[in-house]
């Protein structure tokens, strides 16, 4: 099979604005997506190479397809190829999630949409445990890890401790047991897998790394300084307009450090940007939480777009009273909330890929982020459990059980787990649940 042509920017940029309105289905559904276009369909890169890319990703924190992105267009077309490409991943879904986050508040109240809303809730607890399976399934191999992870659960759940502080025990003992015991610290290598051929690709095994991509002190310097730019230029401009204890500010550096505490990815950072928004904050509510989680299951791009949801409910609730036109200050949360999740992301790419590249494997490294993940199952269960107690006690303790509830859950957590069915699937059938449920009423009453 001959080589393909290379591609250039214009032509990568086509691909790359089509992929961020296809990419449903989570970081697995969306991993899955790139190899079959980029590795087994268009050969723009060989499976060995993109592989390799997946392993930085997975240990960089951050929304890893995005980053696998990033990454690719980085390596094909420089740094702005790296950035447009990332950018378009996440750009289609900050749109339709602020165009849904507004019918959310302006029509949420209409019978029949609450009962989409209220179907959708039990399967979005059903699914926050399944992810908590799933990463589990993935990462804790032997009984240490099992141990973190027990340990971090009851830290939140009894200690009530903040996810920044289990991530710091976490990797405290990851990088104590890295060296004590390190056989119990060892990450699975996605590259470690078979390779399979699929034909040269534009980017192949015996590709020279290119010299954009290997480390240099100037190249580092100034993309450091670019990245270093585009935070404070931003949050300073929000201060001088709004002030320094406002709303958007308070976003700006709420989203920043949540940037740096998504190892493990969207599910991992859902905890923290809950503990924050909803205890801390009170910018919404924990069942609009759940809601906000739906509408970020249901849409492209990454699942941690959610944090549009947040900025978006932040910013028009905040200004619902004495403004015409809550909208525009909904959408600059929105946007506020999106931009500073996802700065640090490219700065990991374009000043940490060559860095990376050169400790990964290493165990001194890769020992702390196994025990962050490991650490993070267990904060997960606890979301999912928090998820359940407030859609299946939706008054509280003294109140009734929503036996409807729990039925719809059991049955999505069916699907998922027996059944192996799509998270899109579950929630349209989750959806249609809670309609049939509120017709039925309305006929009965």
């Amino acid at each position: 099979m001959s080589k393909p042509q290379s591609i250039s920017l214009r032509e990568a940029l086509k691909f790359w604005i089509k992929l961020g309105f296809i990419s449903f289905g989570g970081p697995a559904g969306q991993i899955a997506v790139l190899h079959q276009e980029l590795v087994e369909k268009r050969r723009w890169i060989s499976e060995r190479r993109f592989l390799h890319a997946l392993n930085y990703c997975m240990v960089l924190p951050g929304p890893e397809a995005q980053q696998l992105v990033t990454y690719i267009g980085w390596l094909m077309h420089r740094s702005w190829g790296g950035i447009l490409a990332g950018t378009l991943f996440v750009l289609p879904s900050l749109f339709i999630l602020i165009g849904l986050s507004w019918v959310y508040l302006t029509y949420g109240q209409v019978p029949w949409i609450a009962a989409i809303f209220f179907g959708i809730k039990p399967a979005v607890t059903a699914i926050v445990i399944h992810a908590a399976f799933r990463i589990g399934k993935r990462t804790l191999h032997n009984q240490a890890l099992k141990a973190i992870a027990i340990g971090s659960f009851l830290a939140v759940f009894i200690l009530n401790l903040s996810f920044p502080i289990i991530v710091l025990i976490a990797a405290a003992v990851g990088y104590w047991g890295g060296k004590r015991y390190p056989e119990y610290f060892q990450q699975n290598s996605h590259a470690n897998k078979e390779a399979k051929s699929y034909g040269s690709a534009i980017i192949d095994d015996d590709t020279p790394t290119p010299a954009h991509a290997q480390f240099s002190y100037q190249s580092t310097a100034l993309h450091s300084t670019v990245a270093f730019a585009c935070w404070l230029l931003p949050i300073a401009a929000l201060i001088a307009y709004f002030g320094w204890k406002t709303l958007y500010p308070t976003i700006a550096w709420f989203f920043t450090k949540a940037a740096f505490l998504t190892f493990g990815g969207a599910y991992a950072v859902l905890p923290y940007v809950y503990q924050g928004a909803v205890d801390q904050f009170h910018w919404l509510s924990a069942n609009q939480m759940i809601d906000g989680l739906a509408l970020g299951e249901t849409t492209p791009g990454p699942l941690i777009m959610v944090v549009a949801f947040v900025g978006y409910l932040a910013g028009h609730i905040q200004h619902l009273i004495g403004y015409s036109n809550p909208f525009w200050f909904g959408a600059l949360g929105a946007v506020v909330a999106t931009w500073f999740t996802f700065l640090p992301s490219f700065f990991f790419i374009l000043v940490g890929g060559p860095l990376v590249e050169s400790t990964h494997g290493k165990i001194g490294y890769t020992a702390p982020l196994t025990a962050i993940t490991a650490a993070i199952v267990g904060v997960i269960v606890n979301l999912g459990l928090f998820f359940a107690y407030h859609v299946f006690l939706p008054h509280g303790l003294g109140g009734s059980i929503s036996w409807i509830s729990m039925a719809i859950c059991g049955l999505a957590g069916i699907a998922l787990f027996k059944f192996h069915k799509g998270v899109m699937s579950v929630i349209g059938g989750s959806a249609l649940a809670g309609l049939l449920t509120y017709f039925s009423s309305v006929l009965i009453g």
